[in-house]
């Protein structure tokens, strides 16, 4: 309990898609400096392990840019269908895991840590949904 949901432990259940496409992006010394990834996502189950609530998405649609930045940090830029789950040591400090339908930008330094950018669009609190 407190790294995906403050009140209890989260199980997440995914049924992987092959309908993505990844394409890395090199520069002239072939060092990955972007990553796109597109097309449908995975069907994903979300259980509140104390209860057994469930709450449950369909895979749909979304791509992601990726940016390595020269100090090895890297600025995510996703559209359409993304959930995210921000940790206690995550900027802003989670527990949080939220369904984005929008656009959501954050960046990932080099301990992991992500810091949430810009979100726009529709966001759900899959928490919440879970301790209804």
């Amino acid at each position: 309990a407190g790294l995906a949901c403050l009140d209890f432990d989260l199980t997440l259940n995914i049924d992987f898609s092959d309908n993505r496409v990844n394409k890395e992006f090199t520069d002239k010394d072939g060092h990955v400096v972007r990553i796109l990834s597109a097309g449908k996502g995975s069907d994903l189950e979300f259980v509140n392990d104390t209860t057994g609530a469930t709450y449950s998405l369909r895979g749909n649609g979304s791509v992601s840019h990726t940016t390595i930045n020269p100090d090895g940090t890297q600025t995510v830029s996703a559209e359409g269908h993304n959930v995210l789950i921000l940790f206690p040591t995550d900027q802003p400090p989670g527990p949080t895991t939220t369904l984005h339908v929008g656009r959501v930008v954050y960046t990932i330094d080099a301990n992991g840590v992500w810091t949430l950018q810009k979100v726009t669009g529709t966001t759900t609190d899959i928490c919440a949904a879970l301790s209804e």
